[in-house]
């Protein structure tokens, strides 16, 4: 198994940012309603542009593994305090879905932070540690 497993953590690398990186597109797209729905929600509109930094910019920098374990801790982090803030309306189907999807989203990134970004990797061609 040993082998696979820095084919498997590029394939995870590959899959996890996606939902970021088109999120941050639309936010992008979208800047005044996101921010609007951003603070209607409690939230500084003010934070958006680390928003998409951080969905958009970091998605990529985790498709090339480039400051992969900076960058899944900080969406790791992210994500929980999405689900927080976002998504505890429980009584709102939809929203119990989405805490539990953010849970495990969170999970993953907190994986690929403890293994690190794998072979296949930017970090790993310059001998990053970090």
């Amino acid at each position: 198994m040993k082998k696979f497993e820095d084919t498997g953590i590029l394939a995870a690398r590959i899959l996890m940012p996606v939902l970021f990186i088109v999120a941050g597109w639309g936010k992008i797209a979208d800047y005044t309603g996101t921010q609007q729905y951003m603070q209607s929600m409690g939230v500084p509109g003010a934070l958006l542009p680390l928003t998409i930094l951080l969905e958009f910019g970091g998605g990529i920098a985790i498709i090339f593994g480039l400051l992969t374990r900076t960058t899944a801790i900080f969406t790791a982090g992210f994500t929980l305090l999405t689900a927080l803030l976002f998504h505890t309306h429980f009584a709102e189907g939809m929203n119990s879905l989405m805490f539990m999807k953010n849970m495990t989203i969170a999970g993953g990134y907190l994986l690929l932070f403890f293994t690190g970004p794998g072979a296949f990797s930017i970090d790993h061609a310059l001998n990053k540690k970090w």
